[in-house]
C-alpha cells in the first residue's frame, strides 16, 4: 500500500535513499518511512508560510521559528543540581566483588535463582567464604580473584549495579541476589570514598545547556506529533513511532 502524505505519494527512489540511515533502528523500513512522513508534513508547513531555501533550509528554518524552548532559570538549574547532586560528584569510589550467575539461553532461570540463594546464604553467614565461592561459582573471570572487581566510579558498570554499589554501606555483603542483564549477582561491598561535590558555578552553565536541550527534544517531539495531527496521512500507522528527526 502506498504511504500518502497531504495527497503526495512517497517514492520508492525516496525510501531507497533514506533507508541506509536507519539500519541500526529495530525496524529499518518502519523508521525510514516515519522519517519521511515527518519530513513531508514539516515541508509543507514550511511552504505553507513561505518560508525560503531548498528543502532542508525550509525544514531547519521552520523548526527554529516553531519550536523555541528558553533557556531555564537559575533557580531550576540549583533545583536540578540539588536533586541529582550524585551527578556532579567527582572522585566518589566503591571497591566491590561479586559473583555472577549468567542467564543464558535455555537456562532453568528458577533453579539458577535458587542456586544464587544458596549460595547468598552462606557467605552471608561467613563472609570468609566470599573468595572461595566466587572462584567456584561465578560466570565472570573475577572470579579468579575472588570475584575481586577493583576500585569502581560512576558510570563504569552497568545502571542497575551501579545503584546498588553506591546505595549500600561499605564492608557488608548486600544481603539480596541482584538482577542485571548479565544475569544474577552476589555483592560484597569493601571500602568507599564518597568524592567531592563541584560547586554549582562550576557546573552550572552545562546544567542549564543539558535541561534545555531536554526541553527542546521534549517540545520538539510534541510538536511533531501536532503536525502529524493535522495532516492527511495513509498507508501507514504512526502510532508509538520514534521521532527520528529528534536525535
Amino acid at each position: 500500500m502506498p504511504v500518502i502524505v497531504n495527497g503526495v505519494e512517497l517514492s520508492d527512489a525516496e525510501m531507497e535513499k533514506e533507508l541506509p540511515e536507519h539500519q541500526g533502528s529495530a525496524d529499518p523500513v518502519k523508521s525510514a518511512m516515519t522519517a519521511l512522513v515527518l519530513r513531508r508534513v514539516l515541508l509543507d508547513r514550511a511552504n505553507e508560510l513561505g518560508l525560503p531555501g531548498s528543502d532542508e533550509d525550509k525544514v531547519e528554518a521552520l523548526l527554529v521559528r516553531e519550536v523555541v524552548v528558553p533557556m531555564p532559570s537559575l533557580d531550576e538549574c540549583k533545583r536540578h543540581y540539588e536533586t541529582h547532586a550524585q551527578r556532579f560528584t567527582v572522585g566518589e569510589l566503591v571497591e566491590a566483588n561479586h559473583i555472577l550467575f549468567q542467564v543464558t539461553p535455555n537456562l532453568d532461570l528458577e533453579n539458577l535463582h535458587k542456586h544464587a540463594e544458596v549460595v547468598l546464604r552462606d557467605v552471608l553467614d561467613d563472609p570468609s567464604h566470599f573468595a572461595a565461592m566466587a572462584k567456584a561459582n561465578s560466570n565472570c573471570p573475577s572470579g579468579e580473584v575472588g570475584g575481586n572487581l577493583g576500585q569502581l566510579s560512576r558510570g563504569d558498570t552497568v545502571p542497575e549495579f551501579e545503584k546498588v554499589i553506591f546505595a549500600e554501606e561499605e564492608n557488608r555483603i548486600v544481603p539480596r541476589v541482584i538482577e542485571t542483564r548479565f544475569g544474577l549477582h552476589i555483592i560484597q561491598i569493601g571500602r568507599k570514598l564518597s568524592g567531592k561535590l563541584l560547586p554549582f558555578d562550576q557546573v552550572a552553565s552545562k546544567i542549564a545547556d543539558a535541561m534545555q536541550r531536554a526541553s527542546h527534544d521534549h517540545a520538539l517531539r510534541q510538536y511533531l506529533q501536532l503536525m502529524v495531527g493535522q495532516a492527511q496521512i495513509s498507508g501507514i500507522d504512526l502510532a508509538g513511532a520514534e521521532t527520528p528527526l529528534v536525535q
